[in-house]
């Protein structure tokens, strides 16, 4: 039981804490609207990842496989999901920096917290490393006792908490971020620059070896 939850946890944060595109676009997020949106936020990741380790541990070796001819659809996918996300945030902060009027104009809607956890849902979601990672976790550490329900449970649990944990701590971040930077320039340069970040890891997503 304690190898299951110890592997869990180095499994989470080993997925968790690489930071890229989805981490970025979420510290970004939290940073133009809420803590509590941010934690939705950081739930959807850390609910993609629990349910990759779910499905890899009870998939194993089969599910590897079936996604193996696909890993380059979803992976362009995921990668123009990601640089439509860039471009709208630094077109909506160019947009809000021209207007200049705040109070005349009334704030573009923001997500709500339950869109952002399933808008970081499906984004993770679309990125097939993830289950790739966990089934090669798995199958690399299977043994007698980890084949065993509670432990399959254990395992899973903890990956999703050490996910969860990294993700919000990310959020808290981005919240830090948005209070420190409240100036019309400072959202400008922060928008612009997170946008940049995200259209470059897009890019280095697409165009990795398959």
């Amino acid at each position: 039981m304690t190898a299951a939850l110890v592997a869990g946890l180095l499994a989470g944060y080993g997925i968790a804490v690489p930071v890229g595109a989805v981490a970025t676009y979420l510290v970004s997020l939290t940073a133009r609207t809420s803590l509590r949106t941010g934690a939705c936020a950081a739930l959807g990741v850390a609910s993609a990842d629990g349910l990759y380790a779910l499905v890899a541990m009870l998939g194993g070796s089969a599910l590897a496989a079936a996604l193996r001819p696909v890993l380059t659809p979803l992976r362009w996918a995921s990668a123009l999901v990601l640089a439509a996300l860039a471009v709208r945030g630094a077109v909506a902060a160019l947009r809000r920096h021209r207007e200049r009027g705040p109070a005349l104009r009334p704030e573009r809607p923001v997500p709500t917290p339950a869109r952002a956890y399933l808008g970081l849902l499906g984004i993770t979601l679309l990125n097939p490393t993830t289950v790739i990672y966990f089934a090669a976790l798995v199958l690399g550490t299977r043994t007698t006792d980890a084949e065993r329900p509670l432990s399959q449970g254990v395992f899973v649990l903890a990956a999703f908490a050490a996910s969860a944990s990294w993700q919000l701590f990310l959020a808290g971040g981005g919240a830090l971020l948005g209070r420190a930077l409240t100036g019309q320039r400072g959202r400008l340069v922060t928008a612009l620059l997170s946008s940049g970040v995200i259209l470059a890891l897009a890019a280095r997503m697409a165009m990795a070896p398959p």
